[in-house]
C-alpha cells in the first residue's frame, strides 16, 4: 500500500504501480443486496432457478455497477492519503465490463497512478487506472479510469 502524509506528495508517484488488492468473493447475498439497493432486480442476477437453466454455465452474474462500485472498498487497501479535508468522485473514464463475474466468484483489482494534476483551488485531481480481475479467467470483469478531487487540510 502506497501511504502519503500530504495530498501533494501524490505528484511524484505519476504512473506508479499500486499492486494488486487482496482477493473479494462474489457470493449471492452480495448481489441480492446490492440488487434491493440498486433497484435493478434483473433475473440474471437475482433469479438463481432460471439461471440454472437460461445463464451460460447456469449461474448468476453480478451487477457490472456492483464491480465498480467495489473498487472504492478495494482501492483504500492501495492507497491511503492523509490530511485531507475531503475528497469526492469527480469521474469515471473509459469504462468497460469485458466480462461477467459469476456468483461465487473471487475478484481483486490492480491499480496504477495515471496521472496527478495540481489545480489552482489547491484541490488535487487524481486519475487511476482500476482493473478488476476474476480468479482463473485470463479476461478482466472491469477496466476503467477514475478520477477524485482531493482537498488537503
Amino acid at each position: 500500500m502506497l501511504s502519503v502524509k500530504d495530498p501533494k506528495e501524490l505528484k511524484n508517484f505519476k504512473s506508479f504501480d499500486l499492486g494488486y488488492g487482496d482477493w473479494v468473493l462474489i457470493d449471492q447475498n452480495l448481489i441480492n443486496d446490492f440488487a434491493e439497493v440498486s433497484g435493478d432486480n434483473q433475473w440474471i442476477h437475482v433469479d438463481v432457478k432460471r439461471a440454472s437453466t437460461d445463464m451460460p454455465e447456469g449461474q448468476t452474474i453480478a451487477h457490472g455497477l456492483l464491480t465498480l462500485c467495489l473498487s472504492t472498498k478495494m482501492g483504500q487497501e492501495q492507497l491511503k492519503i492523509e490530511n485531507t479535508k475531503l475528497i469526492i468522485n469527480y469521474g469515471i473514464d473509459n469504462l468497460r465490463f469485458t466480462s461477467p463475474v459469476k456468483v461465487n466468484s473471487r475478484i481483486r483489482m490492480h491499480s496504477l497512478i495515471k496521472d496527478v494534476t495540481l489545480r489552482k483551488d489547491e484541490s488535487i485531481l487524481l486519475r487511476i487506472k482500476r482493473v478488476i480481475e476474476i480468479e482463473k479467467q485470463e479476461k478482466p470483469a472491469m477496466v476503467t479510469e477514475t478520477l477524485s478531487l482531493i482537498y488537503p487540510n
